[in-house]
């Protein structure tokens, strides 16, 4: 870790960290090593998450949290720090990645995008997006995409029990967007939550949504990181000044 940053001085306006839980196994994904460190067009998966933040001219601070036996071998330089502090959840990363962030200066009022390490098909733009939708709204939010496929709900014999309506049913995608003591309140109340949003809505609050797309995958299985593989490929052979969806 890095020299603590300086703290804001309450005429300040809120500054902006990022948090990217980087310490899981990845073990659907089938991949000999963690998945987040797995070569896609390139590189290790998390590399091009990381580029996507490096282009956000507000974000203070990066802070990767990966697992006490990381032996990755980082290289990183501002505004990116690696914390060993990854915990045996995704909720306990966050956490204790909250907790770094918060010796590293980091206020109440901050705002902080947590955003999966296998995501890595985020861009600029869309992290833009959601900094900009969210605002100062008191609940935060977090990208997501709305529910397009009829939904099965089926029963242990893997039969269907009944189709669920899709109306009003979104996705829920990363970076999620929360004021930093807001959401190290809502994970100690809710420490089983498998995204932030559920911790926020939690404490009675309804997060706002930002319509992103399907690009944002996460990788979980094996298929996805062919998928994933394509994304990034695709974008490396556009154009400069091209834009892609």
């Amino acid at each position: 870790m890095t020299e603590p940053l300086h703290s804001t001085s309450p005429a300040d306006a809120a500054r902006l960290f990022a948090l990217i839980p980087c310490a899981g196994s990845g073990s659907r994904a089938g991949t000999a090593q963690p998945k987040q460190y797995q070569p896609v067009a390139g590189r290790p998966m998390v590399l091009h998450t990381l580029a996507a933040f490096a282009g956000v001219s507000r974000l203070t601070a990066c802070l990767i949290a990966v697992a006490p036996d990381d032996r990755f071998g980082w290289q990183v330089n501002a505004p990116f720090l690696i914390a060993h502090c990854g915990g045996s959840t995704r909720a306990a990363t966050v956490l204790n990645g909250l907790t770094a962030l918060q010796e590293q200066g980091a206020q109440s009022d901050d705002w902080v995008l947590v955003h999966d390490a296998a995501r890595p098909c985020v861009d600029v733009a869309m992290i833009e997006r959601l900094m900009a939708e969210v605002g100062d709204d008191v609940a935060g939010g977090l990208l997501a995409v709305p529910v397009a496929d009829t939904l099965k709900l089926c029963d242990e014999h893997g039969r269907v029990r009944q189709t669920v309506p899709r109306d009003g049913l979104w996705q829920a995608q990363t970076p999620q967007m929360f004021r930093h003591r807001l959401l190290l309140d809502a994970l100690d109340f809710a420490p089983q939550v498998t995204d932030e949003a559920s911790a926020i809505e939690s404490l009675g609050l309804t997060p706002r949504l930002v319509a992103a797309d399907i690009s944002n995958l996460k990788v979980t299985y094996p298929q996805d990181l062919k998928l994933a593989e394509w994304i990034l490929r695709s974008r490396q052979a556009t154009p400069p000044g091209a834009t892609h969806g």
